[in-house]
């Protein structure tokens, strides 16, 4: 049987997450914006709510629930500030790498702090050379002893300033083909040499922390490793294919929910011709549009979402998610925009910030060619002419 609702204490997960995020989020979204400005101040907050540890087990201070709680929390908080969102998201992605790759003793070490958000983390992964290129990555680990030397710097790492523990990708080896092998490594703020470089200003996504991080001969010991030596790129992979992108699926609904709603909002109170503009036709086929894109992502996401949950790989399905979502949170606040007329450009009205913010998310987790690239490789795979 399919089943496409929630269950009654998802229902009220998402109201409780809903008051929180609308008392707390939704009035300081707009100045989060205008000053790119982390609220790192609301990271206990959230933790102590859940936000933070939903999908973590309870034994590490989780709340032990699954990826469609927590791809709820990011939709919610992503209806106001999707800056904020990726923000988020990027914990969990960090926190992911922790709960797949770590010992029990790093689980136990880092993910209490990280769930109730004493503690900020962030996944360190892309460098200048270019995101997409997992493997051609140039940062190094070298063996000293008992402990790794590691060098290099990571660009475009959301939660790089704030964060008190990195999961940081690296080079450590190369295998029979000499190609890359990489590792994971956790970095804890303080390390001598570890720390952010130069914070980069966005034209979206604005309201989290995003900017390089810089490893110069930083040494950590052997019990900062992630997993087994070179099983990095398989950890990191995995973060990304499924949380990072089922999180910028998620951000996508919550852009093109914010778009519909501040749409309706609009036209039923601008007057025009002695009526609301809701009573013409051509404002009607704006809001019928976004609300079809708007329901066909969020049956794409929740059911990568829900395979995830059942312990299926969900690479491709959490790809096409995010290809289609973010693709379209572009077209609706650009229908959002044109719907509000002059309105929609003007900075008091929250629509342009959702359409910066959805062009910003194109290239997050992914760009769109390669979410096609993954797509097409499983598409030729399983289907036969």
């Amino acid at each position: 049987m399919i089943d496409f609702t929630f269950t009654e204490d998802q229902d009220m997960l998402k109201t409780a997450f809903r008051e929180f995020i609308e008392a707390e989020i939704a009035p300081n979204a707009a100045k989060w914006d205008e000053q790119d400005l982390c609220p790192v101040e609301l990271w206990p907050r959230m933790g102590e709510i859940g936000m933070l540890g939903i999908f973590i087990p309870e034994e590490y201070g989780g709340a032990g629930l699954g990826h469609i709680e927590r791809i709820m929390v990011i939709e919610e908080i992503a209806r106001y500030s999707a800056g904020l969102a990726i923000a988020v998201f990027t914990h969990h992605l960090a926190m992911g790498a922790i709960l797949d790759g770590a010992s029990e003793e790093q689980k136990k070490k880092y993910l209490p702090e990280l769930c109730a958000g004493t503690k900020i983390c962030g996944l360190a992964v892309t460098e200048p050379g270019g995101g997409s290129d997992f493997t051609g990555q140039k940062t190094t680990g070298v063996k000293d002893g008992d402990n790794w030397v590691i060098n290099g710097r990571k660009c475009f790492i959301t939660n790089g300033g704030p964060a008190d523990i990195t999961v940081v990708t690296a080079v450590t080896g190369q295998d029979d083909r000499g190609r890359n092998q990489l590792s994971c490594f956790l970095f804890e703020k303080g390390d001598e040499g570890f720390g952010p470089g130069r914070k980069e200003h966005k034209m979206g996504l604005r309201g989290s922390w995003t900017g390089d991080v810089i490893m110069d001969e930083v040494k950590v010991s052997a019990d900062r490793l992630i997993g087994a030596e070179g099983a990095g790129a398989g950890l990191g992979m995995k973060q990304i294919g499924e949380i990072g992108r089922a999180s910028m699926s998620a951000i996508g609904l919550g852009i093109m929910r914010g778009s519909l709603e501040e749409s309706i909002k609009f036209a039923n109170e601008r007057i025009l011709y002695g009526k609301p503009i809701s009573k013409l036709q051509a404002i009607q086929f704006h809001i019928a549009e976004i609300r079809t894109w708007y329901e066909a992502a969020r049956l794409l996401t929740y059911r990568a979402a829900s395979l995830k949950d059942k312990g299926v790989s969900a690479i491709t399905e959490f790809a096409l998610a995010k290809y289609f979502s973010v693709d379209m949170a572009v077209k609706a606040s650009q229908n959002a925009i044109e719907l509000m007329g002059g309105y929609g450009v003007m900075t008091e009205y929250p629509v342009e910030r959702f359409h910066r913010d959805a062009l910003a998310s194109i290239s997050s987790g992914g760009t769109t060619e390669i979410q096609k690239l993954i797509i097409a490789g499983d598409t030729l795979r399983s289907f036969k002419a």
